[in-house]
């Protein structure tokens, strides 16, 4: 009878597990898969991507007020159209990111690197930018002229003064 049982659950038994394992392994990698885009996402408030490689994410209309990017690689990444209000972006690098029409306002961005960002109807406005790197970036007149209104320091990553990467008279 024990052997009859034993092969009664195992006939059973086995089955199920390597059935429950697979959906385990499919719904992982869908998760792995998906995790770098952040497209038209609200993330939690304060969600931290400090110190992380950011170059395949994707942000782009999502919703990451008060998030923490300090030290962060972003290059490449887009944030078209996206809301980053009062974000920390201490040290980030953001050379070639597309930030068109996203919403950078209260922004920390001291000691960031933009070299050649694309900017296009970016909102800056209330943003931090001691030491910031805008080498290369092309920004409205208007925008221009509030970023050099508070523009300051040198970036100690490229060795670049602030003011002059904005070209400010």
């Amino acid at each position: 009878m024990k052997l009859s049982f034993r092969r009664m659950v195992m006939g059973w038994l086995l089955p199920v597990l390597l059935v429950a394992l697979s959906f385990m392994a499919i719904s992982s990698y869908s998760q792995a898969a998906l995790a770098d885009d952040f497209t038209k996402a609200t993330l939690p408030n304060s969600s931290d991507f400090s110190n992380k490689d950011l170059t395949t994410f994707e942000f782009t209309q999502a919703s990451v007020r008060n998030g923490k990017f300090v030290n962060a690689n972003m290059t490449g990444v887009s944030f078209i159209g996206g809301n980053f209000d009062s974000a920390d972006m201490t040290g980030a690098n953001l050379t070639n990111a597309l930030l068109d029409t996203a919403r950078f306002t209260h922004v920390n961005l001291t000691n960031a690197i933009l070299v050649g960002a694309f900017t296009s109807v970016t909102n800056f406005d209330g943003a931090i930018i001691d030491g910031a790197d805008f080498t290369d970036v092309l920004l409205r007149r208007d925008v221009q002229l509030k970023l050099c209104k508070v523009a300051k320091g040198t970036n100690p990553t490229t060795g670049r003064e602030t003011r002059e990467t904005l070209e400010c008279a």
